[in-house]
C-alpha cells in the first residue's frame, strides 16, 4: 500500500500490483489495481498499453482511446458521455499511456474502471478486463476504548476509514470545531455534549463527521448535524453514527435493519424509500456503523424532522434516534455577526462572520462584498479598520440572489429607517407601487433609494422618502433598501418585492448536450420566469410525459424510440405558454440486419436479381454484401444487384451492417440459380474398336439446375431405346451399330448430343463378305450389260410406235391399240427379267 498525493492536495490510496493482458502483443496494463479515496478529492487511474506495429503487413494505428465503466447493447459507454460524470472527467493520453482523472469525488462513484483502444486492424480492439476498483470512503472518529462516567468519558480515539490507511498517517483532531491537537490517535476524558472529528495532518478540508464520545457498551444514535438549511433543488446528506453492544445478555449482537423516517403508522415506522413523496429522490449510505440519508432534487415540501432508526437480533434491541435532524428547505436568512477587540488601541481588529439561522453544510464557499465588490471569499472576515464609508454584505457562492443585510460603519447614525410598501399583499404585474422609507433622526435624514444589483453597482432610484413605480414589472422583482443619513451617520433598511405574472416563454434544454447514445441517462429541463412558480408539461409530440413543479424529464435509460419532437407548457393561474420545440436525435449501433431477394421464389439464369440489407441504426448504416467470406459491395443503400446472373452465382451470401457505434452480421442468404440442361457430353466404355459379342456402356452427362433426367433414342426408332444417365449393351451385334442421342431435360429445358456406334465382325464372318464381294465384283457388270441391251431394244420400239402413231388417224384406230398393248407387254417382261 502507498500513498499519492495528487496535485490538488488530495489523498489518494493506491495498491500497486501490476495486471497486464497480453496476447501476441496487445495489452492493457494497469498502474494499480484498487485505489481509495476520499469524498471531495481527485483521483487519477492509470494505464498503459501496447499494439503490434503491424499485422499481416498492415501498419497499426490508434483510433480511439477511452476509459468506462457500462456497457450498451455490447457498445462501451465513454465515460465522458455520462451526464453523472459530466465536468468530472478528463482523458490524460500520450506515449501509450493514459490517464483517467475525476475530481470532485462522490461515493457513487465508486466502481470499476476500465480502459478500451480500438485500432484500425480488422480485430485490433482491446479492453484491459481486469479494470481498477476505485471506492470512495469518508473518515469516521473509531472508538477504541471507552469508561463510562458520571458526566464525562474517557475514551481512547482512532481516525478509520473504509479503506485500509497507512501506519504512518498523522492526523489533526477537533472539538467542537477548535483545533486540538495531533496525533495518530487522541486519548482523554471527554464530555458527554462533546463532538470529535479527525482530518489527515495537510488535508484538514476533508474532516470527518463530528461524533459524541461515547460509552462501549451504549446503545445510542447520534447525528452530526441536528439542524440543516438546504436549498430548493439541491441534494442534502443527513448523516448519523450508532452504536451497541457487541454482546448483551450473553448474545452476540448482529444488526437486521436499518432506515431513516419521518412518519409513524399505527406505531410502525415508516421507511422513507417506500414513501411515495420522496419516490427516486432518496438514497439509504450506511456502512460502518454510519449512516446517510441522501436526498436530491429537494422541494420546501422536504421540511421535516428526519430520524433514523435500526433494529437488531435483541429482544428490546431496536432504538431511533430520538431528537432527528430538522431539515429546513428555504432560503439562507443570513447575517453578519460583528466581533470587534479594543484591547490595545494601537491594534483594533474586527471579525464578520457570514451566519444562518440554521447550520449550513461545510462544504458551501462564501462571497464577502464591501460596497458591492468582492473583497473575500471565506466564511469570516477580518478587518483591521473600519471605515466609515465602507458597507459590507456576504452570500453563498451560487446563491448571490440571497445575501445578507448590509453592515454600515457603526456611529450615532440615524436609526433603521422602516420601509413599506403600498398596495401591500400581492402585487401584479403592471399595476402602480409605491416605496415609503422614513427614520428617526436628529437633525432630519435625507432618504435614498436603491434596488441591489448583485455584483453590478446598486441601482440609485431616489431621493425622496417614497420611490414610485407606476408600472411594475417582473424584472423589478427583487431588493430595494432605503438609506437614511445625516451629518452624524447612515443607517439602511430593505424590502423585497415580488411581483406576479404569468409565465415567460420558457427555455429548454438537454443533459448531456451534444451525440445522445442509446442506453445513456437524458435530462430535459425546462425553466420559465413566472412569479408564482410555474408548472411544467413535457410533451413528446401531442402526448403528454411529465407534469409538476420541477419542469425535469429524465429518460434513465433512453431508446431509439424515444426519438422525436418534445416540448414543455409553463402555467400558472396567470396564464400558461408552450416553448419551442426540442429534437432528440438518439445514436446507436445498428440492429440485426434483414436481407431479402427480388424477385422471391425460383431464381432463374439470365434473369434480374437484387439483394436487399437494410438495418435499424442512427447514423445510417453502411452495408457490405459478402459472398462466402468474399466482399462484393461495400456502400450506404446496401442493395447488391446481379443483372444477368449465372450458374456460377449460387451460393451464401450475407450483410455486414456498421456505423461508428458497432457492426453486426445478417443471418445468411442462400442463392440456388436454375437453368436448362447445357449439350449433354457423352462417352463410350470401352473406347477403341468395339467387336461383336462384347459389353458397351454408354454415359450422358449435363450441367443443369434441377438436375436433369436422360433418354437414349436410336436413330430411325420412334421409342426410347432406354433411359437414365447410363445406357449399357451386352452381347453387342452388329445391328447396335449406328448413331444414338442422348437427351437431357428438367423443367426448364432439354439439350441432346448424338454419338456414332460401329461394332466390327467376327473372323467366319468376314470370310462370307469376301465371298459376297467377289461375286458382286464379277457378276455386277454382267447384269448391267443386258440391263442395257434390253433398254436400248425397249428404247428403239417406243420410237417406231410413236412414228406410226403420228401417221394414222388416232381417233377409232383399233390398229393402235394393238401396238401399244403389244409394246407395253414386251417392256414389262424385260423388267421381271431385271428383277
Amino acid at each position: 500500500m502507498s500513498v499519492t498525493v495528487a496535485a490538488s492536495g488530495f489523498v489518494v490510496l493506491l495498491l500497486t500490483v501490476t495486471v497486464v493482458q497480453c496476447e501476441k502483443g496487445w495489452d492493457v496494463s494497469y498502474t494499480s489495481t484498487e485505489i481509495c479515496a476520499f469524498r471531495g478529492s481527485t483521483v487519477d487511474i492509470n494505464c498503459t498499453y501496447t499494439y503490434p506495429s503491424t499485422v499481416n503487413n498492415h501498419d497499426t494505428t490508434v483510433q480511439e482511446t477511452f476509459w468506462f465503466i457500462k456497457e450498451s447493447n455490447g457498445i462501451h459507454v465513454d465515460l465522458r458521455t455520462d451526464p453523472e460524470y459530466s465536468g468530472r472527467v478528463e482523458n490524460l493520453c500520450g506515449n501509450n499511456t493514459c490517464t483517467l482523472r475525476i475530481s470532485n469525488l462522490r461515493e457513487s462513484d465508486s466502481a470499476v474502471y476500465k480502459f478500451r483502444f480500438t485500432t484500425n486492424q480488422p480485430t485490433g480492439s482491446l479492453t484491459g478486463s481486469a479494470g481498477v476498483t476505485l471506492s470512495v470512503t469518508d473518515l469516521h472518529v473509531q472508538v477504541s476504548t471507552s469508561v463510562k462516567g458520571d458526566s464525562y468519558n474517557y475514551a481512547k480515539l482512532s481516525c478509520q476509514s473504509s479503506c485500509r490507511l497507512p501506519d504512518h498517517l498523522n492526523y489533526v483532531w477537533y472539538m467542537k470545531q477548535q483545533k486540538m491537537k495531533k496525533g495518530a490517535s487522541y486519548t482523554g476524558y471527554f464530555h458527554r455534549s462533546a463532538r470529535v472529528s479527525c482530518a489527515v495532518k495537510g488535508l484538514e478540508d476533508f474532516r470527518s463527521t463530528s461524533m459524541l464520545v461515547r460509552s462501549l457498551i451504549d446503545w445510542s444514535v447520534s447525528y452530526t448535524s441536528t439542524e440543516i438549511c438546504a436549498f430548493r433543488g439541491s441534494t442534502v446528506d443527513i448523516n448519523c453514527i450508532y452504536t451497541y453492544p457487541s454482546w448483551w445478555n450473553g448474545l452476540h449482537t448482529t444488526v437486521n435493519k436499518t432506515f431513516w423516517y419521518i412518519k409513524e403508522s399505527n406505531g410502525i415506522h415508516v421507511d422513507l424509500r417506500t414513501d411515495l413523496e420522496y419516490s427516486g429522490r432518496v438514497e439509504n449510505l450506511c456502512g460502518n456503523n454510519k449512516c446517510t440519508l441522501r436526498i436530491s432534487n429537494l422541494r420546501e415540501s422536504d421540511s421535516a424532522v428526519y430520524k433514523f432508526m435500526f433494529t437488531t437480533n435483541q429482544p428490546t434491541g431496536n432504538l431511533t434516534g430520538s431528537a432527528g435532524v430538522t431539515l429546513n428547505v428555504t432560503d439562507p436568512q443570513l447575517q453578519v455577526h460583528v466581533r470587534r477587540s479594543t484591547a490595545n488601541p494601537s491594534s483594533t481588529w474586527t471579525e464578520l462572520t457570514c451566519h444562518s439561522r440554521c447550520q449550513l453544510p461545510d462544504h458551501l464557499s462564501y462571497v464577502w462584498y464591501n460596497k458591492n465588490k468582492p473583497v473575500g471569499r471565506k466564511k469570516y472576515f477580518h478587518l483591521q479598520h473600519f471605515n466609515p464609508e465602507d458597507s459590507y454584505h456576504c452570500a453563498i457562492e451560487g446563491q448571490e440572489r440571497f445575501p445578507s443585510p448590509t453592515l454600515y460603519y457603526p456611529s450615532d447614525a440615524p436609526k433603521p429607517p422602516s420601509v413599506s410598501v403600498s398596495p401591500s399583499g400581492e402585487i401584479m404585474e403592471g399595476s402602480s407601487v409605491t416605496l415609503t422609507c422614513s427614520s428617526d433622526a436628529n437633525p432630519a435624514a435625507k432618504y435614498t433609494w436603491y434596488k441591489r444589483s448583485g455584483h453590478k453597482q446598486d441601482q440609485r432610484l431616489s431621493e425622496e422618502t417614497q420611490f414610485v413605480l407606476s408600472s411594475i414589472r417582473s424584472s423589478d422583482s427583487g431588493e430595494f433598501y432605503c438609506t437614511a443619513e445625516n451629518e452624524l451617520g447612515r443607517s439602511s433598511a430593505n424590502i423585497f418585492i415580488t411581483v406576479t405574472y404569468a409565465p415567460k416563454p420558457p427555455s429548454v434544454s438537454v443533459s448531456p448536450s451534444g451525440e445522445i447514445m442509446e442506453g445513456s441517462s437524458v435530462t430535459l429541463t425546462c425553466s420559465s420566469d413566472a412569479n408564482p412558480a410555474a408548472k411544467y408539461t413535457w410533451y413528446k409530440e401531442n402526448r403528454a410525459l411529465l407534469q409538476g413543479p420541477e419542469g425535469v424529464y429524465r429518460l434513465s435509460s433512453i431508446s431509439s424510440g424515444d426519438s422525436g419532437v418534445y416540448s414543455c407548457k409553463s402555467e400558472n393561474q396567470y396564464g400558461r405558454i408552450n416553448s419551442t420545440s426540442l429534437h432528440l436525435d438518439v445514436q446507436y449501433a445498428p440492429k440485426p440486419p434483414s436481407v431479402s431477394v427480388s424477385p422471391s421464389g425460383e431464381i432463374m439464369e439470365g434473369s434480374s436479381v437484387t439483394l436487399t440489407c437494410s438495418s435499424d441504426a442512427n447514423p445510417a448504416a453502411n452495408y457490405t454484401w459478402y459472398k462466402e467470406d468474399r466482399a462484393l459491395l461495400h456502400g450506404p443503400e446496401g442493395v447488391y444487384r446481379l443483372s444477368s446472373i449465372s450458374s456460377g452465382d449460387s451460393g451464401v451470401y450475407s450483410c455486414k451492417s456498421e456505423n461508428q457505434y458497432g457492426r453486426i452480421t445478417s443471418t445468411s442468404l442462400h442463392l440456388d440459380v436454375q437453368y436448362a440442361p447445357k449439350p449433354p457430353s457423352v462417352s463410350v466404355s470401352p473406347s477403341g474398336e468395339i467387336m461383336e459379342g462384347s459389353s458397351v456402356t454408354l454415359t450422358c452427362s449435363s450441367d443443369a439446375n434441377p438436375a436433369a433426367h436422360y433418354t437414349w433414342y436410336k436413330e430411325d426408332e420412334d421409342s426410347p431405346t432406354a433411359s437414365g444417365q447410363i445406357f449399357t449393351i451386352t452381347d453387342i451385334t452388329a445391328e447396335h451399330g449406328g448413331k444414338y442421342q442422348c437427351e437431357a431435360q428438367n423443367t426448364h429445358g432439354r439439350s441432346n448430343t448424338t454419338l456414332h456406334l460401329t461394332v466390327g465382325a467376327g473372323k467366319s464372318v468376314i470370310i462370307m463378305n469376301i465371298i459376297r464381294l467377289t461375286l458382286v465384283v464379277v457378276l455386277v457388270p454382267v447384269l448391267v450389260w443386258t440391263l442395257w441391251t434390253r433398254m436400248k431394244k425397249t428404247l428403239s420400239l417406243k420410237s417406231e410406235v410413236n412414228e406410226a402413231v403420228e401417221m394414222i388417224e388416232l381417233d377409232n384406230c383399233p390398229e393402235y391399240d394393238d401396238v401399244t398393248a403389244a409394246a407395253q407387254t414386251e417392256d414389262t417382261e424385260e423388267q421381271e427379267d431385271l428383277v
